[in-house]
């Protein structure tokens, strides 16, 4: 068993994290595993060098542990872009042009409503574009991302895919639940999507356990997989630690830091006490335990 912690040093962590990698590291310790740190730090914009260093302060805070090296996506962009090549190759990705701000209004126009800063399915506005339209925007210059073409990559495939969610159980697949996303970001060259998919497989890990809030990514996630030829791993999405006004914890929202509350003197045994996460830690490990092993089917009468 392979389970890694993820985060993207944009931002110091907060309790929300803490629970995130202590789950992930105390799941691999209980089946004599291996735990790995990687650095999401593609978007060189927001990332900092000081957030990463404070985010392992927090973990051997926690008393984490991890295997080296440590990966860090900025150091394989090269890499990411050439398996997004073989996706354009293929003729499954096709260039976007829209921003954020004329997306909106399109979904607006549409009655949309978004909620709670959820993602948002992409209403195809370039897909539609012909090829020649496409080549004289690129050639006057404006900015694009690339796409994914859900649909075409679902025909690719095949169609029938599943993923297996440790507590749910065999999950279908549901590609249109975040639409055509972004693979290829026009400032980066890559995208969150496309990197986590190939680090999982790269890394070998066996079991992505991860916030629900990541669930559908998932579905995307394991299309990219057949697209690529990756192997698949067990997921489990945990439930989200939620402040006491009920909204969940955010680095964008400045919740309280790890760091905060180590540099007050207070252990980290006493601050997952405190806290509650000793409890709820408890009880998802043994769920998620529960559903790794399920007890053996009884023989049937004669």
């Amino acid at each position: 068993m392979i389970t890694r912690f993820a985060p993207s040093p944009t931002g110091k962590l907060h309790a929300g994290h803490a629970f995130s990698a202590l789950l992930a590291w105390h799941f691999s310790r209980r089946k004599m595993g291996k735990f790995v740190l990687r650095m999401e730090d593609i978007d060189q914009q927001r990332c900092r060098p000081e957030f990463d260093d404070i985010m392992k302060q927090d973990l051997r805070w926690l008393g984490i542990q991890w295997a080296d090296p440590v990966r860090h996506q900025s150091d394989h962009l090269a890499m990411y872009q050439s398996m997004a090549d073989q996706l354009f190759d293929l003729g499954l990705l096709y260039p976007c042009f829209c921003t954020r701000r004329e997306i909106q209004r399109e979904l607006e126009a549409a009655g949309y409503a978004p909620q709670d800063n959820q993602p948002t399915a992409y209403p195809g506005t370039c897909r539609r574009l012909t090829e020649s339209e496409q080549q004289q925007r690129i050639s006057a210059g404006h900015d694009y991302s690339l796409r994914l073409n859900v649909e075409r990559a679902v025909d690719r495939v095949g169609g029938n895919l599943i993923w297996n969610d440790l507590l749910n159980g065999p999950q279908p697949v549901q590609p249109d639940l975040l639409g055509d996303v972004i693979l290829v970001r026009r400032d980066i060259g890559c995208s969150y999507h496309l990197c986590v998919t190939v680090d999982d497989a790269l890394q070998n890990i066996t079991h992505v356990i991860r916030g629900e809030d990541l669930r559908d990514s998932t579905h995307v996630h394991r299309l990219l997989q057949a697209l690529l030829d990756l192997p698949v791993p067990q997921y489990a999405h945990h439930p989200l630690i939620r402040g006491s006004d009920g909204v969940r914890l955010a680095k964008r929202l400045d919740s309280e830091t790890l760091q905060s509350v180590r540099e007050q003197g207070v252990s980290a045994e006493t601050f997952l006490k405190d806290s509650g996460l000793s409890d709820l830690l408890r009880d998802t490990l043994s769920r998620f335990a529960e559903a790794d092993n399920p007890p053996p089917q009884a023989s049937p009468s004669p």
